[in-house]
């Protein structure tokens, strides 16, 4: 018996017709005689949906008691004895009420995948796991109910239910979806157009990766070399060189063109050693790339024309952007650049994009790779050069000019070793001086045609020829030799000057330093290990790449660091002369490591400290602030429960006043406390909507007397994006701060007015006023500036106004009032055409 299938009705949002879609499908399919079933389908009383389940088979839900109610499920059992050859499951994401078979409906589902049975089945994309942030950031829901991607593109088929934002919002107001009394509520919420818009496109883009994830399996399977050009795929070639930054940004415009355009940038290093490009300059180009939305991909491969095209044939990539070769033009002699050997051997599927620029031209200026000094094919034309040069010159001096010298002769030959040498090294020369000398002695010097020299002034001038010819060569290889050298040096200065660098400005990514490492040295993967003591086992303290081992032996190069830490890579063994490169990649890998430990001990040191500091500030303030209000509030109290005074109703209401007023001051403490508590502990979380502001700053004055504060809201402000419950209380807090430090007969004036993209509300008081070098100390907790009494407050309410007002996106500062006093600043964003938000969805769309 093999697995079911699973057709899975991918929907952007709740309405969009999955349900209806997948009934249908099982009206064609009992059509065509397939034995079909309801095992469950949530049909939310919607007319239409309710009719398409007439003449289905239903599968009877199975009851379960939890908390005192009775739920219903689906009855898994039942279907498994039923065994038809298709189920229809609705709500994938659904959860399960405890007590049921499994936790989630998938797993149900997968239950009966197992036992031979089709299922179909629908989702909404915002119950995809890896979409929860998204979805959340658009809609400001977060979706308590998700579905594993796995479980999603493990699906036979996924058919995408779409439908425009307009068509969706039409069938809710005609009372298709919801019901006439939750549409308004959906429609200018959750449903707004540009919600809608949104999740229509994360849900194109993502039956879109996994029809692209099918194609891929396809062509691998079929083993297809050829591009098919269903999505414009495009691969900037890049060399480490300053004009990758011009590739990328031409490659994106490139891709902007077109929609779901993909940007794969990618440098293929040598596997023979240190990379020839700028480390320094390949991150800012890393970093360029994937700021623009691409990837940026490390490729080892010797031949950099066949690695380029090979990644972009795999990749399926449709166009190719590579620079100007930055060779001057008599380097072409010997071999084309990889832009011309791209272009010429792309073929008629890949586009090809040569792009000029600044470098053009100018030479490489890159230190070369380490290992061989010169290319394979130098090298072969090297031996061509030495070997095969002196017989064709042989031949065609006896052939054309057979009296033209011994002198002359020697001199044409010594042209080829010198050649040799300077194509392929030492031994190709040292072959053709040797190879040339015998083809002077056979058919220059007499007797002729036999080995053997009858005048001795020629066996002088043959060995004066061997000896300048392997003169030229040691040479000519020794200065081959310091150029390597050289360069080598120039690309250990440079990677160790990277080093330093970041040393001083006090990077801390331990993985961007792995990364690098394997990068330099074009390496599978890089690992640092560490262990507490030598008879413990080896633990992962950071890891790059594929293929990272777990202890030091089992890797192709260890570099032991310290007793306990070593650094581990594979992919190649590495030469010894790598070894202080290495070497100083290892220790900055184990400073930086120290450098994340001793500042996540710091953080934690800091806010051990700071929790310390508000804590005894916060028993300081109870020992006192808090008992006086709790103090006036008892004597109140015994005094109208004592027996010996017979108090007047005047006294009673007096006495009672207190009370109140000792309560209110109490709970005001308290608020403030539990506030500054909630921003500690960072549990704030603003639900931001549109408002304005002259219905909230009202309803913020309620703590304070009628003729304390003169309002000036003006009513055509533009509406902002804020929490209202955390604004209000923020201005309580404020007004009620410049309301108690204002003289008797100076009201606090309350003003606001729009700058730019943020209106700005004013609260200004004819107080004392703050020195400057006060002003941000104030808003920290605790403080009490200047001679305020004790028991007028814990010094909490700046500290939280200013704290709310950050949580939604303002900000609050101090300034001095002309004249005298203190104004308090809040700047808040506009909303900028953002709709509200609300905080919960309706109960079908989270269903």
């Amino acid at each position: 018996m093999g697995r079911g299938k699973l057709r899975i009705y991918l929907g952007a949002a709740p309405g969009v017709g999955k349900t209806y879609a997948m009934l249908s499908e099982a009206h064609r399919r009992i059509e065509r005689g397939t034995d079909c079933v309801v095992g469950f389908v949530e049909h939310h009383h919607r007319p239409r949906t309710e009719v398409m389940l007439h003449g289905l088979e239903l599968i009877e839900r199975r009851e379960i008691q939890y908390r005192g109610s009775t739920f219903t499920e689906m009855d898994v059992d039942a279907i498994l004895a039923r065994r038809p050859a298709v189920a229809l499951v609705d709500e994938l994401a659904h959860t399960n009420v405890p007590g049921s078979r499994n936790a989630k409906r998938w797993q149900d589902v997968e239950e009966l995948l197992q036992a031979g049975i089709d299922v179909v089945s629908t989702v909404n994309i915002q119950h995809l796991e890896s979409l929860g942030d998204v979805v959340e950031t658009i809609t400001g829901v977060r979706q308590r109910e998700t579905v594993p991607d796995e479980v999603a593109r493990r699906a036979d088929q996924i058919e995408l239910v779409d439908m425009s934002p307009q068509a969706l919002r039409r069938r809710m107001a005609h009372g298709n979806v919801y019901k006439a009394d939750k549409v308004d509520a959906a429609l200018s919420n959750y449903f707004r157009p540009g919600n809608l818009t949104a999740l229509r496109e994360l849900a194109l883009l993502w039956v879109a990766d996994r029809v692209d994830e099918y194609l891929q399996e396809y062509r691998g399977e079929h083993n297809i070399r050829s591009t098919w050009q269903a999505r414009e795929r495009i691969v900037v070639g890049l060399t480490g060189g300053p004009e990758g930054r011009t590739l990328i940004r031409r490659a994106a415009r490139l891709a902007e063109k077109g929609s779901g355009g993909e940007v794969l940038a990618v440098y293929v290093a040598a596997s023979d050693g240190l990379t020839s490009a700028s480390p320094k300059e390949l991150a800012v180009q890393r970093t360029l790339v994937e700021d623009l939305g691409g990837t940026f991909h490390h490729v080892i491969g010797d031949n950099v024309p066949d690695a380029l095209l090979e990644f972009a044939r795999g990749c399926n990539a449709t166009q190719i952007v590579l620079g100007v070769s930055r060779r001057r033009s008599w380097q072409s002699v010997f071999r084309p650049g990889v832009s011309a050997t791209v272009a010429r051997e792309s073929g008629p599927d890949l586009d090809v994009h040569i792009v000029t620029h600044d470098e053009a031209a100018k030479g490489r200026g890159l230190p070369v790779a380490r290992g061989a000094r010169l290319g394979r094919s130098r090298i072969i034309w090297g031996w061509i050069a030495g070997v095969a040069g002196p017989a064709l010159l042989a031949l065609l001096l006896n052939q054309v000019v057979p009296d033209l010298g011994l002198a002359n002769d020697m001199l044409l030959f010594l042209t080829f070793t010198v050649a040799a040498a300077l194509l392929g090294g030492l031994l190709p020369a040292l072959a053709s001086a040797a190879f040339g000398s015998l083809l002077l002695n056979y058919f220059f010097t007499p007797p002729l045609h036999e080995f053997t020299i009858s005048d001795p002034k020629n066996i002088v001038a043959i060995a004066i020829f061997v000896g300048v010819a392997v003169s030229v060569a040691s040479v000519v290889d020794l200065a081959a030799r310091r150029t390597h050298q050289a360069a080598r040096l120039r690309a250990e200065s440079e990677i160790l000057s990277f080093l330093a660098g970041s040393v001083l400005r006090g990077e801390n990514s331990l993985d961007a330093l792995l990364e690098r490492l394997r990068e330099t040295f074009a390496m599978q993967s890089v690992v640092l290990l560490e262990r507490t003591s030598e008879v413990d086992p080896w633990t992962t303290a950071a890891s790059v790449g594929t293929g990272a081992v777990t202890r030091p032996e089992d890797a192709d190069v260890d570099l032991p660091i310290s007793d306990n830490m070593a650094l581990a890579l594979t992919g190649r063994v590495l030469p010894a002369a790598d070894r202080r490169v290495l070497g100083a990649f290892a220790a900055q890998a184990a400073v930086v490591l120290d450098r994340q430990r001793l500042v996540d001990e710091a953080e934690k040191s800091r806010a051990l400290g700071e929790a310390n500091r508000i804590r005894t500030a916060l028993l300081a303030a109870v020992s006192h602030d808090l008992r006086t209000p709790l103090a006036g509030i008892k004597a109140s109290v015994s005094s109208l429960r004592s027996d010996d005074v017979e108090w007047s109703e005047e006294d009673k209401a007096e006495l009672l006043e207190g009370i109140e007023d000792g309560a209110d001051r109490l709970a005001a403490l308290i608020g403030n406390l539990l506030d500054m508590s909630r921003l500690n502990t960072g549990t704030v979380v603003p639900l931001i909507r549109e408002t304005d502001l002259d219905e909230v700053v009202p309803m913020a004055l309620g703590g304070v007397p009628e003729d304390s504060v003169v309002l000036d809201i003006p009513e055509t402000l533009p509406m902002i994006a804020v929490d209202r419950g955390l604004l209000e209380r923020a201005v309580a807090n404020i007004v009620e701060n410049a309301v108690k430090y204002s003289p008797i007969g100076q009201p606090v004036n309350v003003s606001a007015s729009a700058l730019a993209s943020r209106v700005e509300l004013r609260v200004v008081d004819r107080g004392p006023g703050v020195p400057d070098e006060a002003k941000d100390r104030i808003f920290e907790p605790f403080q009490r500036h200047g001679d305020a009494p004790r028991g007028a407050g814990v010094g909490l309410g700046l500290a939280v106004a200013r704290g709310f007002t950050e949580a939604i996106g303002g900000t609050l500062t101090a300034e001095d009032t002309p004249g005298g006093g203190l104004t308090m600043v809040i700047t808040l964003p506009i909303a900028g055409g953002t709709p509200p938000v609300s905080a919960e969805l309706p109960t079908s769309a989270v269903t």
